[in-house]
């Protein structure tokens, strides 16, 4: 979790035009302005670099005008107003859902037929570098058959039973996913078999064109599955998966391919010795997946750039918030939990207190990426941060 105890970044000043000095250290100062005024009352408009200075930037210094070009579509957020953000939101996820379920139904059934094909090869090419391929697409079909239950599942869940929703379940199923297409066992077996081979110096076998084709073939669809998913991988944690899966099996298959010709044509070492490659390859690429995985489930923190949008969200939504003190935003699954503190007067009536709060948090739970939000009242930001025990 990250505590936001600093002023909305981006613009020159943060402090309310009238108090800037007296501005305190800590706490975000609310806008308190009205009229055309009040849609940027920080100024941070004059922080947007223009086209012509931005090229200018780029072919002066490399990553220069790359910063510049984040920090204007942050800019831009910022000023954006979150009904807005909301909307454009709901629009893309539209636009996609129907290119996501391609991807979904063509992997599904794409594998299932490259699981075939490729055992066929495995078998009739007595290939150790094909077999690592085809114990890779058996894997393949029953992981994805699992991630595709579980993110349904994850949509149909009892709110009764589990109040917070499926998301996480979502996020579960990308780990078992990723455990499965790792099968450290499975892969450990393919390399033991593979540097035993490599010890005895026993590999007589022929090239046989009818393997290599139907691994070619698996390779030519994966390459389209990866071209067409590419687009939409941060869209949906499920394609992501199975983008990630395309993109390994171009590897895997292409490399399998490569070493099962070298080895039967010119060195039979290169054969057994692409197995233990592709075995290790698999593993470490999973586990990395499934460690990034169990961070968002671990509740990491928001992006910086997110955390600012709240911040200044916040800051600008109504003159009744007089400062805001704490913003926390973390993963819970794909998406955001997000707990925000404000100030007010000390005489501002209850009910106003409430509404204003309850306002707030919807608008925040209405943005895209957050599952949940929490919007606490002060009347004094001079504590210390407070540390809540979550309990889900």
């Amino acid at each position: 979790m990250t505590d936001a105890c600093t002023t909305p970044p981006a613009g020159p000043s943060t402090a309310r035009p009238s108090d800037s000095a007296n501005t305190p250290t800590h706490g975000v100062h609310a806008a308190r302005s009205t009229g055309a005024a009040s849609v940027d009352p920080f100024r941070i408009r004059d922080g947007i670099v223009g086209d012509a200075a931005l090229s200018g930037l780029r072919s002066r210094k490399k990553g220069v005008g790359t910063y510049q070009a984040r920090q204007n579509n942050l800019i831009s957020a910022l000023l954006t107003p979150m009904e807005e953000l909301t909307a454009d939101a709901l629009a893309e996820d539209a636009a996609v859902r129907l290119r996501a379920n391609i991807v979904i139904y063509a992997s599904l059934g794409c594998n299932f037929v490259l699981c075939i094909l490729q055992l066929y090869a495995a078998i009739s090419a007595v290939s150790l570098s094909l077999l690592a391929t085809g114990l890779d697409s058996v894997f393949d079909l029953g992981s994805n058959v699992l991630l595709f239950w579980l993110h349904r599942k994850a949509s149909r869940l009892d709110s009764k039973k589990w109040p917070v929703g499926g998301a996480r379940l979502q996020t579960i199923g990308n780990v078992v996913y990723g455990a499965f297409d790792s099968m450290c066992w499975v892969n450990f077996i393919v390399v033991v078999e593979s540097i035993q081979t490599l010890i005895s110096k026993k590999d007589d076998r022929q090239f046989h064109l009818p393997s290599i084709i139907a691994v070619a073939s698996a390779l030519g669809v994966k390459f389209l599955l990866f071209l067409y998913s590419y687009s939409l991988r941060n869209k949906s944690s499920q394609v992501r998966m199975l983008w990630q899966d395309h993109r390994n099996d171009l590897f895997i298959n292409g490399f399998g391919i490569l070493m099962s010709c070298a080895g039967s044509k010119f060195r039979w070492y290169l054969d057994p010795a692409g197995a233990v490659i592709i075995g290790v390859g698999v593993s470490i690429s999973w586990s990395r997946t499934i460690y990034k995985e169990f961070e968002l489930l671990a509740g990491k923190a928001a992006p910086n750039e997110f955390m600012q949008l709240l911040i200044y969200k916040a800051a600008t939504y109504t003159d009744v918030i007089d400062k805001v003190d704490t913003v926390r935003a973390y993963h819970s699954g794909p998406d955001f939990f997000v707990e925000v503190d404000i100030v007010m007067d000390a005489h501002t009536p209850l009910y106003k207190a409430h509404d204003v709060s309850e306002r707030l948090q919807t608008k925040f739970e209405a943005l895209p990426h957050v599952e949940r939000a929490f919007v606490h009242v002060d009347y004094e930001w001079t504590h210390a941060p407070a540390r809540h025990n979550i309990f889900y």
